[in-house]
């Protein structure tokens, strides 16, 4: 698919791995909904892509509220008349609760917190599929990329609210690239592969230490790809991703089942 110009919508696409993938889109030509909630953030990006090959279209969209992903999948088909991918990139992060990266116990939680880390990280992924879905199997093709966590975070003392809903989308993705086999679109995982220096952080130290932003990017476009058309249900490491080697070889390192499933015991079923 990077042979051509193509329409991606980037959730979270006004600061740290949605800027950065947004940005790295349409460097290589392609045309974005770019969505966040932060409209100011949104102004400010449309700046930075000044002068790039792709365009980008900002939409403003609090993706915990239920009419978002009608209206944004909308948007773009306005804007851009396709809907080729959809890169699931918004989330919150710990920090939204406690500024200070230290583990929140999972008897710190209170149910409202719950609620809306798993309306943005877990269900608006699903949703936001959902919304796109009807054009894509009509077109009989597209790409679905969701960004989750490492497992390590999923299962880290004191990260039920970001570990657990991220795992949640993980495993709707999992699901999802199960019931799209042979459809022509395709639904995987990519993943940073450790701290990230965005905003999700918070207040963090050794800041110049974590892993850039702007690495998501070479397998993302890959991802896009017309030599990527069949790869379904798989997880990307971004970290992992060599970007002196031919894609195809830097996607085989990068590259696992979804949902760690080449580790899992399948359960017992009756024939």
């Amino acid at each position: 698919m990077t042979a051509k110009k193509i329409a991606v919508i980037v959730t979270g696409a006004a600061s740290g791995i949605g800027l950065a993938m947004t940005l790295g889109l349409m460097e290589a030509g392609h045309n974005v909904i770019a969505v966040d909630r932060n409209a100011d953030g949104l102004a400010r990006l449309a700046k930075q892509a000044e002068g790039l090959k792709g365009s980008v279209h900002g939409v403003t969209a609090d993706l915990a509220q239920p009419d978002s992903f009608a209206y944004v999948a909308g948007a773009a088909l306005i804007k851009f008349r396709r809907i080729d991918a959809l890169v699931n990139n918004a989330g919150i992060g710990q920090a939204s609760v406690r500024n200070d990266r230290q583990p929140i116990r999972f008897w710190e939680t209170t149910a409202e917190q719950w609620g809306r880390f798993i309306a943005i990280n877990a269900a608006a992924p699903i949703n936001m599929a959902r919304a796109v879905l009807p054009h894509m199997l009509a077109a009989k093709h597209g790409r679905i990329i969701t960004v989750t966590t490492s497992l390590g975070t999923m299962v880290r003392e004191g990260f039920l609210l970001y570990g657990s809903s991220k795992a949640a989308a993980e495993s709707a993705m999992a699901v999802l690239a199960a019931d799209l086999s042979g459809s022509g679109v395709t639904s995987n995982v990519l993943v940073p592969g450790g701290t990230t220096d965005t905003p999700l952080v918070g207040a963090a130290p050794n800041r110049e230490k974590m892993l850039r932003p702007a690495i998501m990017v070479p397998p993302l476009l890959w991802l896009l790809s017309e030599e990527a058309r069949a790869v379904n249900g798989k997880r990307f490491i971004a970290a992992d991703w060599d970007t002196s080697a031919p894609p195809a070889q830097a996607a085989e390192k990068a590259g696992a089942p979804i949902a760690w499933l080449s580790i899992a015991r399948m359960p017992i079923e009756p024939s």
